[in-house]
């Protein structure tokens, strides 16, 4: 149109083409337009350049969105609102509540669609009295009975933990929709009660209220987590009849909850219907496969992927390299390095973490500090780190672990639970028995961090491999939590290295309480029996998991013979 130049665009034509580049994520077009509309002097024109800033927010620039809001003559309601949902969008929710304070104290006069924008923000963040005054600023300007205030408010309260008040609103409301219901069935699956958000939906359909695709994509989410296949089939039964099986959003759902109920051959049959035309449902079934460890699965379907010529993005390769890990196969490991620096996508941060981590499965710690060394340091977060310091540990390397760890805090990075377990590890598996006490003392010193049975279990293994195992037990009885089967059988494990029957058969005797199937314990506890010549009581053992049904499985290995 614009190049024919029969026909000039006008601020009707702009906003249309605006709202489909941000659809399409077409930034670099939408700059081109940009430019055009500067050229025929449009920036004075509110319409078109609130459609601009809504474009470079989708997009997910915020740079560029905020300096349209900056240059705008006079922004407007639409305009501020624009900015904080599109900060809110896409992951800037304090950024998102400093737009609004900013606009208030401008004197902006707020709207619904604000109201309705700042509540989801402060539940995110959990600023709960924050969100109790947009409310009440919203009934001064009379949103207060507004449905959908009334939605985002029940929202709102339920993530910041405030049930009694969600419900309280919930129960208030004269009129309901679909969002009101799902809202508080939320509610319920984020404190884990999937029966009664089930129960709800149930009273939601007796009350004419039809569940949407988001209703049952939560649902389905809630039966994936809690592995509730029956009620899931149900539902799926239910959006068939109802004729919503084909929504990608339902398709996706489906996907994920039979994989994560380890029935991921249903999987299967869900995504061979579903449309391939979006990445929601690819990225589901490859997260299906990683989920039931089948990595060689997961890459088929990559190369499907490349094969409809789709292009993946850093949600498709989270999903994905987990695969490589598994199949820790370094020529492929080696074959998707070079597809994501062709690509460019190895520039993203959790992208390169787990090229690391495959890298470090695959047993080529050199090449996994190669990438790590090619990231910035002001990009390494807490994940880069932890993951190099759990490859070191985990290859026996726990001097460089411990001081990658030291280097990591010098840098100003605050370690988290995980990267204590995996420096831990690190000591437990090196024999660094002092560092790892030391470090221990730190995480509580220093960071205030409560240890986790993760932490136990590193501690324990650590003091019962060098054979001071009456400290190691010593740990155990003064943990403030009942302590699980990992902590237990670091106990054991050591006990059989240091063939110690007392503090072996305690040990033994929670263990077979917490997993009576686990054929392992049996095995070393009649181990302990037999290197001190307990022999009737190895064979009492044997006699019991006999008793049970139980036969420790042989042992394996597996080799990959390539074609030269």
């Amino acid at each position: 149109m614009v190049n024919l130049g029969k026909c000039r665009a006008d601020n009707y034509t702009y906003p249309f083409v605006f709202k489909a580049v941000g659809e399409e994520k077409l930034v670099h077009f939408g700059g081109v337009v940009h430019g055009i509309v500067l050229m025929g002097g449009f920036e004075k024109d509110s319409f078109v350049m609130n459609s601009m800033l809504t474009m470079y927010m989708n997009c997910g620039k915020n740079k560029e969105g905020r300096k349209v809001f900056d240059e705008m003559w006079e922004p407007d309601v639409v305009s501020w609102n624009s900015l904080i949902s599109g900060y809110f969008k896409n992951g800037y929710a304090k950024e998102a509540l400093g737009v609004f304070n900013k606009m208030v104290d401008a004197g902006e006069e707020i709207d619904c669609a604000t109201v309705v924008s700042v509540l989801p923000v402060c539940g995110f963040l959990k600023e709960l009295e924050v969100g109790r005054r947009v409310y009440e600023l919203g009934k001064e300007k009379g949103w207060g009975k507004e449905i959908r205030v009334k939605n985002a408010l029940v929202d709102m309260f339920a993530k910041c933990g405030s049930m009694e008040e969600a419900r309280l609103v919930f129960d208030g409301m004269t009129e309901r929709d679909v969002v009101t219901w799902t809202s508080l069935i939320n509610i319920y699956i984020l404190n884990s009660d999937v029966r009664a958000a089930l129960r709800l939906c149930l009273l939601m359909v007796l009350e004419g209220v039809r569940p949407n695709s988001v209703t049952l994509a939560s649902l389905l989410s809630a039966c994936g987590e809690s592995k509730n296949l029956m009620d899931g089939r149900c539902l799926h039964g239910w959006a068939i009849r109802q004729r919503l099986e084909f929504d990608v959003m339902l398709e996706t759902s489906l996907i994920d909850m039979y994989a994560k109920c380890n029935r991921v051959e249903l999987s299967f049959q869900v995504f061979r219907k579903a449309s391939k035309k979006k990445a929601a449902p690819w990225n589901a079934i490859l997260s299906g496969c990683i989920h039931n460890r089948l990595g060689k699965e997961a890459i088929l379907l990559f190369k499907e992927i490349l094969t409809e010529r789709m292009k993946p993005d850093a949600a498709t390769l989270k999903s994905l390299l987990p695969a490589y890990a598994i199949r820790a196969d370094l020529q492929q490991a080696m074959n998707m390095h070079s597809y994501l620096m062709r690509s460019g996508l190895i520039l993203n941060s959790e992208v390169a973490t787990s090229l690391i981590d495959i890298y470090s499965k695959c047993g080529s710690l050199e090449s996994a500090h190669e990438i790590f060394c090619e990231i910035p340091n002001e990009k390494k977060d807490i994940y880069v780190w932890s993951v190099m310091i759990s490859a070191y540990g985990g290859h026996g390397h726990g001097e460089i672990a411990v001081s990658l760890f030291k280097q990591m805090v010098q840098a100003g990075v605050k370690p988290n639970k995980v990267t204590f377990t995996s420096v831990l590890d690190a000591c437990s598996h090196a024999g660094l028995v002092d560092e790892g006490l030391d470090l221990f003392k730190f995480m509580l010193r220093n960071h205030q961090i409560s240890p986790q049975n993760d932490h136990y279990t590193c501690i324990v293994d650590l003091l019962g491999r060098s054979g001071r195992l009456d400290e190691a037990y010593d740990i155990i009885k003064s943990m403030p939590f009942a302590p699980n089967h990992s902590v237990w059988g670091a106990l054991l494990g050591a006990c059989v290295i240091h063939e110690n029957v007392e503090l072996g058969e305690t040990a033994a005797k929670w263990l077979f309480e917490l997993e009576p199937e686990n054929t392992g314990n049996y095995v070393l506890m009649a181990k302990i029996y037999s290197a001190v010549g307990r022999w009737k009581d190895a064979e009492h053992i044997r006699l019991m998991m006999n008793e049970i049904g139980l036969q420790k499985e042989p042992a394996h290995s597996l080799i990959e013979v390539r074609s030269m």
